[in-house]
């Protein structure tokens, strides 16, 4: 019994990838031996997906307000090239990803995807819907899971309390953490979740479901690889007028690789700065751009966010054109900001990306929950994105600076 009790403690306490990966194993086991009570333990994957639906909308106001309220100012003067770099590249990172989800669309099974949905006759009532959308009453979109209303009062409000005493400044980021606490709290219950939602899954449909997640993760995994191999080189090329690999591969190997076994970009913080020092940077520079990058350089989070909106819009039929899917990449590269040092920030994100597409709540916190499903190696290959481009785009900047005093001497 004591050695039951000490295996059970073991897996409790392990790591949260391991159990969710013999979440999606035992999954699998129960739909292909015990259909019916596969079926039946749909019900955990149910609560655990309306424990997302429940978190969000206070996650989001809480966590960009905060954010906003708490910003630094006086920073290096060279911080706004690379606050501007930080944005180029999150917002290019969309764009990689709006081009890879129609070049290689994806459809999901989605229980409720047979709810009624209305979709917008194309830019101009996606304009309408957002604009009155961000104008709701903040009582009233938290309490209806008004995602765009939610982060426009947040971004207001954040920027009013910047003007507020130290103490209001502090009491928001406290509260921050606690709503953050309780986040993790939802997110510890994930294994179960998505034991109950893949053995549901299987049961119900057979394994084309897990077909369908696996060319979502292809495409997720080759957009982030487009982004680290190609884009972001491009970027540090024009910044530099030098060959960027060498700068490009140090950074993967030094920052990625070790961002994605961690899975936390601000756990990565120390990382990068010992990475900075070793490359020599300018230690003002990068003692700021490195734990600002952890919180708006979130080109990973884009992506995710991105595809999973559009995959949800291709399993419904909602056409996309051009001008749209640019504005998507826009609230897309903005929302990801705000996905930072969260446990599945980015993807609690998607609803806001999806309420442009008037996709319904319910189908939105599916798409989550299918990016909880391949969320073991999405959320390492982001973490590992977004915490080598800090350094990467710190490098960048702080060189061309560099090579500009050089020159001018």
């Amino acid at each position: 019994m004591n050695q039951l009790a000490g295996v059970f403690k073991r897996i409790v306490s392990g790591s949260l990838v391991a159990q969710i990966m013999m979440g999606i194993i035992a999954g699998v086991a129960l739909a292909m031996v015990a259909p019916g009570a596969a079926k039946s333990a749909g019900l955990l994957g149910g609560i655990f997906v309306g424990g997302l639906k429940a978190v969000a909308p206070t996650l989001v106001f809480v966590i960009v307000t905060a954010s906003i309220a708490n910003q630094k100012k006086g920073a290096h003067t060279n911080m706004r090239s690379i606050v501007l770099l930080y944005l180029v590249g999150t917002f290019m990172a969309a764009l990689v990803a709006v081009t890879m989800s129609f070049l290689f669309p994806t459809n999901l099974t989605l229980v409720a995807s047979s709810v009624s949905v209305t979709p917008p006759d194309g830019i101009g009532q996606v304009l309408h819907t957002l604009l009155f959308k961000m104008v709701d009453n903040p009582v009233n979109a938290l309490a209806t899971g008004n995602f765009l209303g939610i982060l426009a009062w947040a971004i207001v409000l954040g920027f009013s309390f910047q003007h507020a005493s130290e103490g209001m400044k502090t009491i928001l980021h406290d509260l921050s953490q606690a709503v953050s606490s309780v986040v993790r709290l939802v997110i510890r219950f994930a294994p179960l979740g998505i034991f109950g939602l893949v053995a549901n899954t299987i049961a119900t449909t057979g394994f084309a479901a897990l077909a369908g997640y696996t060319h979502l993760l292809q495409v997720l995994l080759g957009s982030m690889l487009i982004i680290a191999l190609v884009v972001n080189p491009f970027i540090v090329f024009l910044k530099t007028r030098k060959n960027p690999y060498p700068l490009v591969f140090t950074c993967l190997r030094e920052s990625g690789v070790t961002a994605f076994f961690t899975r936390s970009s601000a756990a990565n913080i120390p990382v990068n700065m010992d990475l900075c020092e070793r490359l020599n940077l300018n230690e003002d520079t990068y003692s700021v751009s490195i734990p600002l990058g952890a919180t708006v350089n979130m080109g990973g989070a884009a992506v995710t966010i991105t595809i999973l909106t559009l995959a949800a819009v291709h399993t419904l039929g909602i056409k996309v054109d051009l001008a749209t899917a640019l504005l998507l990449s826009l609230v897309a590269a903005v929302s990801a900001c705000g996905a930072s040092g969260i446990a599945g920030g980015s993807l609690l994100l998607i609803p806001l990306a999806c309420s442009l597409f008037g996709v319904p709540n319910d189908i939105s916190m599916e798409v989550v929950a299918a990016g909880f499903i391949i969320g073991v190696i999405q959320d390492s290959a982001e973490t590992a994105l977004n915490s080598s481009t800090d350094v990467l785009f710190t490098a960048a900047a702080d060189r061309a600076e560099l090579g500009f005093v050089t020159a001018k001497k």
